[in-house]
């Protein structure tokens, strides 16, 4: 991977559910603090970094890619010591046994399990039963005197995943959006705009695009950009290769629709071009559901040409998600390119 694996690792690493970005951001204002002419958070945890056309800076085009991971809140602690939970986002509640987790209370982090009970004393039925996320629990290795004085209602809990380079790959919890962040990131410190460019790293995109709304209204932009990640089936699992939408190491995705948003057809024709021109490995996205900070900016505040680029991600909302690392090479360099190469003259009315 040609860009910065050491910061990818740690914005990978850290931990940061809905509402609770407090770490990310600030890794991502140190990371924008020499490139930024302004960096500012707002009331709701959005940080947006501010560099200043240098031609047209009256023309602004906003860059979204959210801080915020799939996570949990405690709901309960039972007396003997047990935390219930309630889940921040979308968790596929299979995933989700036998798994380490981070519990963030307030004296500290404290590490946990959730448990799973051993099938040699499980019924048939038990066995066959769909999990729920309410049916889990954390188990913290501690008597319920001990716990509940540590523990409270409200306390957030993340996933416990180290970040690991496999093979050509790159693998760890929170890949959704952490790459997609890092992208930005790393596009922020090549580029010199023409026009006013707002680098923002959203909050609360995985409990529906709380953030990037609000920044809809707040920045008010020409032209918006996001950048998240987006589904790769090419796995023994989907023998249907129309059902991959992507494929690891085919490029950046540069998103015709998903779930929440057509993109606007010159933006992502311009993107096309673009990568074509400076040969840069992309292919086409056609999700056929989710939603991404794409739509947060759409029709919040008028209506908003749109585009987004994204990083083909396999085990999407796991502990072992999985981007290829040409694949991050080229959202970088595309994204790069599209900025330097904005001069606020196109037109994308339709």
């Amino acid at each position: 991977m040609d860009a910065n694996y050491d910061l990818l690792r740690e914005l990978t690493e850290a931990h940061g559910a809905p509402g609770h970005e407090d770490r990310i951001r600030e890794i991502v204002r140190r990371e924008l603090a020499a490139v930024a002419d302004d960096v500012r958070t707002d009331a709701m945890g959005n940080v947006v970094a501010t560099v200043e056309g240098a031609e047209s800076p009256d023309y602004e085009v906003a860059v979204a890619a959210h801080m915020d991971e799939i996570g949990f809140m405690v709901t309960h602690v039972t007396d003997a010591g047990f935390l219930k939970l309630d889940a921040l986002g979308g968790w596929d509640p299979r995933v989700l046994r036998a798994q380490r987790v981070t519990v963030h209370a307030s004296e500290g982090d404290l590490e946990g399990i959730i448990g799973s009970p051993p099938p040699h004393t499980m019924s048939e039925e038990e066995r066959e039963s769909t999990d729920e996320v309410a049916d889990l629990y954390v188990d913290l290795g501690r008597d319920g005197e001990e716990v509940a004085d540590l523990v409270s209602v409200g306390d957030v809990v993340t996933m416990a995943q180290d970040t690991r380079v496999l093979g050509d790959t790159v693998t760890g919890k929170s890949m959704d959006d952490r790459v997609c962040l890092f992208a930005m990131l790393e596009a922020a410190k090549r580029i010199t705009p023409d026009v006013t460019v707002h680098f923002a790293a959203t909050v609360q995109e995985e409990v529906g695009l709380r953030g990037a709304k609000a920044l809809g209204v707040d920045l008010d932009p020409d032209l918006a950009l996001a950048l998240d990640v987006t589904v790769a089936n090419d796995i023994p699992q989907f023998s249907d290769e129309s059902k991959h939408v992507t494929e690891l190491g085919a490029g950046a995705a540069i998103k015709l629709k998903d779930g929440s948003v057509i993109t606007n057809p010159k933006v992502h024709k311009r993107m096309q071009s673009v990568a074509e021109t400076r040969d840069i490995a992309h292919q086409l996205e056609v999700l056929p559901a989710g939603g991404t900070d794409t739509a947060g900016f759409q029709n919040t505040n008028g209506a908003k040409p749109v585009g987004a680029i994204s990083v083909p991600l396999r085990y999407m909302h796991t502990v072992t998600e999985a981007a290829h690392e040409d694949d991050i090479d080229a959202t970088v360099d595309l994204l790069a390119a599209v900025l330097d190469t904005e001069d606020g003259a196109h037109d994308y009315r339709l």
